[in-house]
């Protein structure tokens, strides 16, 4: 850790005081600063531990307080809403090393603060002593890709449906059909995780009998994603269950495990994380609280997971296509400057996908290192599993190569049944 290192930490905000006064408050509660000053709170002390207020830039006012409960000076004599995007930098000796400490200051009693009717962190740039103290993903896309032995494209992926309610029997039955179908990776859905109709370990056995036998027959391992989320001694066990039974991934929820969590998980486990983001909702769907999938991604990616939930474009969710694709983005970009680690991980691009938005995925991000989950646009093709498959792979195919859909699939049958059965 070098003197001096700082964390950058950028912020919408929306007040209806002056918005120098407003970052002031804010850096002050997120630092040295209490509402009097305090015996031992030197001038020195304030700045060698003080954060500070790097940048402001005014933005166009609004026309009523997005949040309740926001305070406003005395002497206002109407609702002013002001807003302005706010760099704020601490020293990284406030905190150390530390990521649950560097959320509890990016993101912590500032949200509650009167001073604001909104407050939005944007992104997080964190000095390269992070690189070394967390080395982030063991095996993001290249790792995932040798696993899979899909050495090029997306992998195409899909969710156990029903959420609840399958026996592990039941469940081996669908996994034995897609892989008979062809696909790469199948996970489980955020809610099958330990119940009693369908316990992690009877599922494991279940399903890794199939996913080995179908390795024995062909060649070919299927990853599949078994969500261990649990208390953390429990995770650890489901954890080395999967190993033992020749798993090859396994599935945790975020916002359940914590960072801490996360991180315990991380420093016991050998096969890749693959990160669910459910719950991710209350953390952002208001415009001007909460934050962005760009800064909350990078603690995640740090902590070391190898693939992350973005979405998917045209989904079944309120969030637009431009936030996903600037998600998906995000977590294929590195975080530090060479030569430390770039702590990329792959994406995982779902809900309401299917083949026809390859094209669109593909030329937006700019990359094929995702996994593209798809559920109905695999299950429900007209000619069953296998062509769902294919029908996403031609369609990715045709992408990469600068190809229209509708011309590719003239010699590509399951692409061209997809886009009549769905393309409305």
């Amino acid at each position: 850790m070098t003197a001096g290192e700082r964390l950058w930490a950028s912020y919408l905000i929306e007040t209806a005081f002056p918005v120098e006064e407003a970052a002031e408050g804010l850096a002050g509660e997120q630092s040295t600063g209490t509402f009097v000053r305090l015996p031992g709170e030197t001038d020195a002390l304030r700045e060698a531990h003080g954060a500070r207020i790097e940048r402001i830039e005014p933005l166009e006012p609004a026309p009523a307080p997005s949040l309740p409960g926001a305070k406003r000076p005395s002497s206002a004599r109407h609702s002013v809403c002001n807003r302005a995007k706010v760099e704020i930098s601490w020293p990284i000796a406030n905190f150390g090393l530390s990521l649950p400490n560097v959320l509890a200051t990016v993101a912590g009693n500032l949200f509650e603060l009167g001073y604001f009717s909104g407050l939005r962190l944007l992104d997080i740039r964190f000095p390269a002593a992070f690189a070394g103290a967390y080395p982030g993903p063991r095996f993001g896309a290249a790792g995932t890709r040798r696993l899979t032995g899909v050495a090029a494209g997306p992998l195409i992926g899909t969710i156990i449906k029903p959420s609840v309610g399958l026996s592990p029997e039941a469940t081996a039955a669908i996994v034995r059909q897609l892989c008979d179908g062809g696909i790469d990776f199948i996970k489980d859905d955020e809610l099958q995780a330990n119940g009693p109709h369908c316990p992690l370990p009877a599922r494991v056995d279940a399903v890794m009998r199939v996913i080995n036998e179908h390795k024995e027959r062909t060649g070919k391992r299927v990853m599949y994603a078994f969500n261990v989320t649990d208390e953390l001694d429990q995770m650890k066990r489901h954890h080395d269950h999967v190993l033992a039974a020749g798993g090859s991934c396994v599935m945790v929820s975020l916002n359940s495990a914590g960072l801490v969590g996360l991180g315990a998980l991380y420093r016991h486990c050998q096969l890749p994380i693959h990160a669910h983001r459910n719950g991710w909702g209350y953390l952002s769907r208001a415009p001007l609280l909460g934050f962005s999938y760009v800064a909350w991604q990078k603690f995640w990616r740090l902590a070391g997971v190898d693939h992350m939930h973005v979405n998917g474009i045209r989904n079944k969710f309120c969030e637009d296509d431009e936030s996903v694709i600037a998600s998906a983005r995000a977590c294929l970009s590195p975080m530090f400057a060479p030569p430390a680690r770039g702590h990329e991980v792959m994406p995982v691009l779902s809900s309401g996908q299917w083949a026809g938005q390859a094209a669109d995925s593909y030329c937006a991000i700019g990359s094929s290192d995702v996994i593209y989950a798809a559920g109905g646009g695999i299950m429900a093709h007209p000619q069953g599993i296998a062509a769902g498959v294919a029908s996403i792979r031609e369609a990715w195919e045709a992408a990469m190569a600068g190809v229209d859909a509708t011309r590719y699939a003239e010699r590509h049958p399951a692409l061209a049944q997809a886009l009549q059965a769905f393309g409305s």
